[in-house]
């Protein structure tokens, strides 16, 4: 019989009782000041990084390969036989690239790792580990396991609005969002992810309250009348995204909901002010 525990990273956003309800194991992704780094989502909080951002603005970097490979020896250890890892979009970090290069050494531990791309980053990300860990538990067979997550993949959207796209481009991060934003004349872009797991621009609005509306109707427009698991996430902006959740959800018929803050690693590359709208099928 196979035992497959579940992973995922910090960049996922799940609260803590889903990582408890489905054993979601999570690697930590770093964020590196110039005389010190911190792993992310324990070491340090948003609110810390949006304090000193006027003083430095750090960088991210990979979650710990020695950690992750003493991870993968206690997985082993309990009698795990599979690892089902699900990490960020592999065309927004080396994460998923640094799973891939963990395979033949977690074989020898016994196990087999099959790493899944995301193609997503916060809840949208979250809900893929979720639908993966609901299956886990109906105690299906590992690939059907691994199809059925692949699957729904594209069944899970996200949009977002910044602030400015100050930091998506200090962090390299822009993907084809860069020359779609009229700064003089206020123009936002909502930003998702394309099939090949970079940022681009899905429409523009004029101003903050016109970006937020944009969003509320994409998401809308995209639910339709099917039954959804809505997020809508936040960076330092609480009472916007209050203000969001309340106008989707009484557009759209929404059987789970899930918000809050985004964790740190993501708020280095999207600065203050972000507000992101992730949903899946029911």
């Amino acid at each position: 019989m196979s035992r497959i525990a579940l992973l995922t990273d910090s960049t996922c956003d799940l609260p803590a009782e889903i990582l408890q309800k489905y054993c979601i194991n999570i690697i930590p992704l770093k964020v590196v000041y110039r005389d010190r780094e911190y792993r992310d989502g324990l070491d340090i909080t948003p609110e810390e990084v949006y304090q000193n951002m006027d003083i430095e603005t750090p960088k991210t970097s990979l979650p710990s390969y020695g950690h992750t490979l003493e991870l993968m020896k206690r997985l082993g250890a309990e009698g795990y036989t599979d690892v089902i890892a699900i990490h960020i979009s592999g065309g927004l970090s080396g994460t998923f690239a640094m799973m891939q290069g963990l395979k033949e050494k977690v074989k020898q531990l016994g196990m087999s790792l099959h790493v899944i791309d995301s193609k997503a980053l916060s809840m949208a990300l979250g809900f893929l580990v979720i639908k993966a860990g609901r299956l886990i538990n109906e105690n299906l067979p590992i690939n059907e396991i691994l199809k059925k997550t692949q699957d729904f993949r594209d069944e899970v959207k996200v949009f977002f609005v910044l602030k400015t796209l100050e930091y998506l481009r200090k962090g390299g991060r822009i993907g084809l969002v860069e020359g779609t934003v009229g700064d003089l004349l206020d123009i936002k872009p909502i930003i998702s992810i394309n099939k090949q797991g970079i940022y681009y621009t899905v429409a523009k609005a004029r101003g903050r309250q016109g970006s937020l509306r944009k969003v509320a109707d994409l998401a809308k427009k995209a639910v339709g009348g099917r039954k959804v698991r809505l997020a809508v996430m936040h960076g330092a902006a609480p009472e916007e995204a209050k203000e969001l959740l309340a106008k989707i959800r009484e557009q759209v018929n929404a059987v789970e909901v899930f918000s809050g803050q985004i964790g740190p690693v993501m708020g280095v590359h999207t600065g203050p002010g972000l507000i992101g709208v992730a949903f899946c099928p029911e």
